[in-house]
Formats: structure tokens, C-alpha cells, sequence
């Protein structure tokens, strides 16, 4: 592989990457098929978001190998079963090697289930978040160039929590608007640029 002044690196497929997606196979499979991608389900969002919340404090990859057992342990991540959980279900999940056994996350878990039920009386999680898209959309060269929050980032935060969401802070709020390509962060160089049909490339 090799480094390009771009930011990116090329890879033996020739195509080119940002550092954190350019060697391991699982990462390199999610920035390819998934990351910045729209996602426009209730159930799909509600996963990402859960995911993201987890994700506080700990590398995205660790979530991603992890992501099989959060969907076996949450019911595919299903709104309405989530939300019915009890705290039997919060201290058997503690028990569950295959995730990430924090009692606040899993409790915040089921709280944004509880949180996205509510939110279909008033048009619903999907049209809700989106609805806090940016007019414009950053166009970083380098991973240096990438920001962390943004004015929509830290306004989704504020709004989620208004609507009874915890664990939605302005930073993995960005980060969820990256992940479901409400921003397009892919930089410049990359063969993933404006990749999601939302920005131009």
C-alpha cells in the first residue's frame, strides 16, 4: 500500500482509502459497502444510533466485530422488543461476553427504544434526525480536516435528548451523520467520495 498526498492510501485493489480503512479486512469491508451509505429505516437508524452509543470510549472496530452478537443480544435491533426489555433483560445482558457489558449503555439502549417508539407521534426517528441535515457538507483532503461536531451535530443532540434520547452527544451525533451520510466525510482522494447519492462529488 501506498501513501498518496491525498490522505488516502492506495491498496493493492488500487483503489484509494483513509488509513483507518485501509488494512483490516472488516474495516475496509464497512467504509466500501456501508459507511456513509443513507439510512432511511426506523429500525436501521435505531441500530446506528445504539451502536454509536456503545462505540463512547472504544474503537469503532471493537463495535463492528462486535456487531453480530449486539444484534442477537437486541433483537435485531427491533424498536418495540427493545423497548419491553425489563431490568432482568439489562442484568442478563450484563452477562452477555458478546458485547459491551456497561450498565449505562444497555440501559441507554432501551431508553432510546422507549424514545423512538414516541417519536412515530410526531413524524418518526427517520424524518426526525434527517431533518437536521447541513446545507453544505465539509470537503476534507486530510483525516486532519475532519471535524468532530458541528453546529447540526451539537442542535441533533439538544433536540434528541429534549425527546428523552441519552448517550447522543454532539460528538457521536457527528459521527452518526457520517455513518449514515448526512455529511460526506470521505475525503477528497477517496474512491468513496460523494458515494451516498445525498452529495455531489
Amino acid at each position: 500500500m501506498n501513501p498518496e498526498p491525498s490522505g488516502c492510501i492506495i491498496g493493492e485493489d488500487g483503489l484509494a482509502r483513509p488509513a483507518w480503512a485501509a488494512t483490516d479486512p472488516l474495516l475496509r469491508n464497512y467504509y466500501d459497502t456501508e459507511w456513509g451509505l443513507p439510512v432511511r429505516d426506523e429500525q436501521g437508524l435505531y441500530e446506528r444510533i445504539s451502536l454509536e452509543a456503545f462505540q463512547a470510549g472504544l474503537s469503532w472496530a471493537t463495535i463492528l466485530r462486535k456487531r453480530p452478537a449486539f444484534r442477537a443480544a437486541f433483537a435485531d435491533f427491533h424498536p418495540e422488543t427493545v423497548a419491553a426489555f425489563t431490568e432482568d433483560d439489562v442484568e442478563r445482558l450484563l452477562q452477555d461476553a458478546g458485547i459491551v457489558r456497561n450498565r449505562l449503555k444497555i440501559r441507554a439502549t432501551v431508553t432510546n427504544a422507549r424514545a423512538t417508539l414516541e417519536l412515530r407521534n410526531d413524524g418518526g426517528l427517520v424524518d426526525f434526525v434527517w431533518g437536521f441535515r447541513p446545507a453544505a457538507t465539509p470537503e476534507p483532503t486530510t483525516l486532519a480536516q475532519i471535524p468532530t461536531t458541528s453546529p447540526e451535530s451539537v442542535a441533533l443532540s439538544k433536540a434528541l435528548r429534549k425527546r428523552g434520547f441519552v448517550f447522543v452527544g454532539p460528538t457521536t451525533m457527528f459521527a452518526l451523520m457520517e455513518a449514515i451520510g448526512m455529511v460526506d466525510t470521505h475525503l477528497v482522494g477517496s474512491h468513496r467520495r460523494g458515494s451516498s447519492g445525498v452529495w455531489a462529488r
